[in-house]
């Protein structure tokens, strides 16, 4: 009977030496949840305060320049009329820059809060993408930069191609790789386009002959919110949001976005974008749309 009681005994200790260890496991597994939680929310606030401050550069310091050149043209001479004239083409640009940057912040918004969604219609490839060459054509005149577009697809209905896709995020997309590759390149250089096609997909390069990559940079240019290197950064402007937008709204419709780059020789970006697969009766894109008009509104 004493032994029986004994190995009762044992069996006891060592079920709860085993419970034990179990709950030691557990607490193991939840105290590195916790620091994994506290160390993404330490991330998160790091994010937030780097992206509010780059943020309220790209706001602030365009607002402050159309409101001082207004200010100097109400006191422009009479007849000086040079003089206006380039005060508002400085005035455009700084507003042509506020709104492309507003046009990201808002469908940064967007996508972390999972509201976008393709809206798909039958979009005029060429003149989608030639309008937003047109909208960049006085920042790319400032920098002495000409752009090449070749558009390599010889078939579709008459001289147009039609490509069942999302008009807006195709030119968001395209503003921020066109605005990409002309911030970062040099003065006196060339922008080249180039577009394909096959039965699935659009296929566009978009190809800089500036300042280059680094590898070390390429591994992080499409995250949230981050900016290249000091070198970099001293030469140009830019928060890193628009590479991340681009490579955010692409995952949403399928496709994929691809870097080659070499440090001081350039850069070349490509898109792949799927034709989607939807049955639609709706056409967009005709040329006859201005990019950030006021009546446009984005997904």
């Amino acid at each position: 009977m004493t032994n029986l009681s004994d190995r009762q005994l044992l069996k006891e200790l060592k079920d709860r030496l085993q419970e034990r260890s179990k709950y030691e496991q557990e607490i193991k597994l939840l105290s590195q949840e916790l620091q994994e939680v506290t160390k993404r929310f330490k991330e998160s606030e790091a994010l937030k305060s780097h992206f509010i401050s780059n943020i309220s550069n790209e706001i602030v310091n365009p607002f402050t320049s159309i409101l001082g050149l207004s200010k100097s043209i109400l006191s422009v001479e009479k007849n000086d009329w040079k003089k206006v004239v380039s005060m508002v083409a400085l005035i455009h640009s700084e507003a042509f820059n506020l709104d492309f940057q507003l046009k990201n912040i808002f469908v940064a918004a967007k996508i972390e809060a999972g509201e976008v969604v393709p809206n798909i219609a039958k979009v005029n490839i060429r003149n989608v993408i030639q309008t937003i060459i047109d909208s960049f054509s006085l920042v790319a005149r400032k920098m002495a930069i000409e752009i090449e577009f070749n558009f390599n697809i010889e078939y579709g209905f008459g001289k147009n191609f039609y490509f069942k896709t999302d008009s807006e995020k195709m030119k968001l997309i395209l503003s921020n790789m066109l605005n990409n590759a002309l911030k970062y390149s040099y003065k006196d250089s060339k922008v080249i386009i180039n577009v394909t096609a096959d039965e699935d997909f659009l296929t566009i390069d978009v190809q800089d002959f500036g300042t280059g990559i680094s590898e070390k940079n390429q591994k992080i240019i499409f995250e949230r919110f981050k900016r290249l290197d000091s070198g970099i950064n001293s030469i140009n402007r830019g928060h890193g949001l628009g590479l991340s937008i681009t490579k955010a709204l692409l995952d949403v419709m399928g496709g994929s976005i691809e870097i080659n780059s070499k440090k001081g020789e350039g850069s070349t970006f490509t898109v792949k974008v799927p034709e989607a697969k939807n049955v639609v009766d709706g056409f967009s894109g005709e040329g006859n749309d201005i990019f950030f008009d006021d009546d446009d509104e984005i997904f």
